[in-house]
């Protein structure tokens, strides 16, 4: 079957991409949300050159929507359309299990006329990052909420290390409320390491993030 992959380049969406691969599922591209005012992806804040380097590792066009707010709905599936006319078939999701969000992308996928994917759906949660360790994805912390977690673990992997942090903290270990965000950079599906550097903390309000760009 062939999919195009809604991507955030972080840990959930990888793993569901992950899961599709393995499944013998054709990827035709990564539909990829762009927030227009900051011109990186939305939530996990991969910018212009690092999403390059996610199309050439991964295998896959890109497929940018850009969107502000209220645009982000009609631009999600001019996106899906676009992976439509491409042979997708159906669209992937690595949500988890919140409702909310999965009815809304199944129906963007109904008005375009894609199946929608859930591989990840209702699993549990520290299931999927202990998963994500053992299989050896390189999930590097870019920016976590700072009333609930330390920036120690900033520009950090998720490795035991940072998972017993999260665990002292009490927060939810797959950050489903906005604790900590990630880019993947490795792993089995990736066939070349992503070239980055880690640059400075940035303070937005409650939230910490750090600059993760490609390195020349």
């Amino acid at each position: 079957m062939k999919f195009v992959m809604s991507y955030s380049c972080g840990k959930d969406s990888t793993l569901a991409l992950h899961k599709m691969l393995e499944q013998g599922h054709k990827l035709v591209g990564l539909l990829i949300m762009v927030n227009e005012a900051a011109g990186r992806s939305y939530f996990h804040g991969a910018d212009p050159a690092m999403l390059r380097q996610y199309s050439k590792s991964l295998g896959a066009p890109l497929i940018l929507c850009p969107a502000k707010g209220k645009t982000y709905a009609a631009a999600f599936e001019e996106g899906l359309k676009r992976a439509k006319s491409m042979g997708a078939v159906a669209a992937c999701f690595g949500d988890i299990d919140l409702v909310r969000n999965r009815q809304w992308e199944e129906e963007r996928c109904q008005n375009v006329g894609l199946t929608p994917c859930f591989p990840l759906w209702q699993r549990g949660r520290e299931e999927n990052v202990y998963e994500l360790v053992e299989l050896g994805y390189k999930c590097l912390i870019k920016s976590i909420l700072t009333t609930v977690l330390p920036k120690e673990i900033l520009g950090k992997y998720i490795d035991g290390d940072s998972i017993r942090i999260m665990k002292d903290a009490a927060v939810d270990l797959c950050g489903e409320n906005g604790e900590y965000h990630t880019l993947v950079v490795d792993g089995p599906i990736f066939k070349t390491t992503l070239r980055f550097f880690v640059g400075d903390c940035i303070e937005s309000g409650d939230y910490s993030f750090v600059d993760i760009r490609e390195m020349a």
